[in-house]
C-alpha cells in the first residue's frame, strides 16, 4: 500500500530572498548552460548553486561546497522550516506550447513517500533511466541529505475524490506563488489541518503510483536508503521521498515529444538505412522547405492518428515519412516484447531501427555513445544540417493511457520516451532529512 505523510518543509522565506520566481529553478536535468549561468545571476541564493552547482578551482568536493552553501541559507534565514507537517497543494497555470496563447491548468499536492522496491508493485516505473545522472544524485543526496525537486507522481482518480478533500483549502489565496520562464503559473498552498489530512492519507493507500517524472532521483533515493540501512539501522529518514502526486485523468496533463538525434556511427550511409528500415516501415519521401521543423511537425502528426509513425531526417534533402507496414510481422522482429509495447512508435524506433539497422546496442543508448535527446523538431534539424549528427528521428509524443497502461503492467519503455509539460519547480519545498523539527 502506499504510505504518504505530510513533513515540515525546508523553503525559502519570502522576507529574506524577495521574489520567489528569482531563486526556484526546473529540475536539474532540464537547466541548460545558459539557464545556469541565468539563474546564477538571478539571486544569490538561487537554487541552481546547489542542485547544477558551477565547478570551481577549489580543492572541495563541489558536492561539499553545495551542502555548505545550502546550511548556510538555512543558517542566515533564507531557507526556514514549517512550525507544522503539511500537504501541499500545488497548481500549475501554463500556455500549451506551439499554440497561440491556449492555457491549460495542472493540480497535484506535494507530501512524502515511503519508498518501495518495483518488485512491490506500489510505485511502478514506466521508462528505463540512465546510468550518469544516478550517479551524479547520488553525491549530491549524500552531501546536502536533502530533496530538491519533486518526483513527478501520477495516480487514478476518475472521481476527483481527493481534490475535493482538498477543495476549501485551496479556495484560500496561495502560501506561494512563482512564474517560471516559461510564463507557467506556480501556486501552492500549505494544508495542517488532520480532517483533510488523515482522509487524504487513506484515500492515497490503495493507490498506485506512475512514475511521470523524476526516475533518476527515484531511484538514487533507493539507492541512499540501502546505504543508510548499513550505516544507520533504525533511521528512517531515507526511507521516505518528496513527490508530488497529480491525478492522471486531470486535463491538463500534457506529454510533449523528445526526438533523437543519431551521431558517430560508422560509414553511415542514407540509402543503406533506407533499405533496411522498409522491412517494416512504409517509406515515403519528404519534400522539405523553408520552415522545415513546422512542416514535418504538422505532417507527422496527421500521420501518427492513423498508424505508429515517425519522421527519419538525414540532411541535403533527405527526409523521409516512416510509417508502420500495416502486414509488418511485428512478432518476428520483437519476439520478446509484449502486445502493449509493440504498437508504440518509441519502441518501435529503438529495438528495429536504433537497435537492428543502425547497429547501436541497448548499453550504448544507456551511456548515450551516439544518441542525444532534444525536446525542440528545430533543434533535431539543426543539428544534422550543421553536421554535428548524421540523422535525426523525430517523434509524437506518448499517450498517457500507453504510459500508465504499460507500467502497471510492468513493461518498460525506453529512455526518454516522454517528457511532461510543464515541469515541477524545483526549490518550492525541501525535505531535509537533519531538519530538528522532524518529519
Amino acid at each position: 500500500m502506499a504510505e504518504l505523510y505530510p513533513f515540515r518543509a525546508l523553503h525559502y522565506d519570502p522576507a529574506a530572498v524577495g521574489n520567489l520566481s528569482k531563486v526556484v529553478t526546473q529540475p536539474y536535468d532540464k537547466i541548460s548552460s545558459d539557464m545556469q549561468a541565468r539563474y546564477y545571476e538571478a539571486h544569490p541564493a538561487n537554487l541552481v548553486r546547489i542542485i547544477l552547482r558551477e565547478k570551481s578551482d577549489s580543492a572541495e568536493n563541489f558536492y561539499r561546497e553545495a551542502a555548505r552553501e545550502f546550511r548556510s541559507w538555512i543558517e542566515n534565514g533564507a531557507v526556514v522550516s514549517e512550525r507544522d507537517a503539511c500537504f501541499y497543494p500545488y497548481a500549475q497555470e501554463y500556455e500549451v506550447p506551439g499554440t497561440s496563447g491556449e492555457r491549460r491548468s495542472r493540480w497535484g499536492f506535494i507530501g512524502l513517500l515511503r519508498l518501495e522496491d518495483y518488485p512491490a508493485r506500489i510505485v511502478h516505473r514506466h521508462e528505463e533511466t540512465l546510468s550518469g545522472p544516478k550517479a551524479d544524485r547520488l553525491e549530491l543526496l549524500k552531501a546536502t541529505r536533502a530533496n530538491f525537486g519533486h518526483i513527478f507522481m501520477l495516480y487514478s482518480d476518475p472521481a476527483g475524490a481527493v481534490e475535493n478533500l482538498f477543495r476549501g483549502e485551496i479556495a484560500a489565496r496561495p502560501w506561494q506563488q512563482a512564474t517560471d520562464e516559461y510564463a507557467t503559473n506556480h501556486r501552492v498552498w500549505r494544508v495542517s489541518d488532520p480532517g483533510v489530512i488523515e482522509p487524504v492519507v487513506e484515500a492515497m493507500r490503495g493507490k498506485r503510483l506512475v512514475i511521470a517524472d523524476g526516475h533518476h532521483r527515484y531511484e538514487t533515493s533507493l539507492s541512499y536508503r540501502n546505504l543508510r540501512r548499513e550505516e544507520a539501522p533504525g533511521d528512517d529518514r531515507a526511507e521516505h521521498v518528496m513527490a508530488t502526486f497529480v491525478p492522471m485523468e486531470s486535463e491538463g496533463l500534457l506529454i510533449l515529444p523528445t526526438h533523437r538525434v543519431v551521431h558517430g556511427l560508422t560509414n553511415f550511409d542514407w540509402n543503406r538505412f533506407s533499405a533496411d528500415a522498409r522491412g517494416f516501415f512504409d517509406w515515403t519521401e519528404l519534400t522539405v522547405a523553408g520552415s522545415a521543423d513546422r512542416e514535418l511537425g504538422e505532417f507527422l502528426e496527421r500521420s501518427g492518428r492513423e498508424r505508429p509513425s515517425l519522421i527519419a531526417y538525414g540532411g541535403d534533402g533527405h527526409a523521409a515519412l516512416l510509417r508502420l507496414r500495416q502486414q509488418a510481422d511485428l512478432p518476428r522482429g520483437l519476439t520478446d516484447l509484449p502486445e502493449g509495447l509493440r504498437g508504440l512508435d518509441v519502441v518501435l524506433l529503438h529495438r528495429l531501427l536504433l537497435e537492428d539497422v543502425l547497429g547501436i546496442d541497448p548499453q550504448a543508448v544507456r551511456e548515450q555513445k551516439n544518441l542525444r535527446y532534444v525536446p525542440e523538431i528545430q533543434q533535431a534539424v539543426q543539428e544534422v544540417d550543421g553536421r554535428h549528427a548524421q540523422i535525426s528521428f523525430l517523434m509524437n509524443p506518448t499517450p498517457i493511457t500507453a504510459v500508465w497502461e504499460n507500467a502497471l503492467a510492468g513493461q518498460v519503455l525506453p529512455q526518454k520516451s516522454t517528457d511532461f509539460y510543464p515541469k515541477l519547480l524545483s526549490g518550492l519545498t525541501f525535505y531535509w532529512m537533519d531538519n530538528p523539527a522532524g518529519q
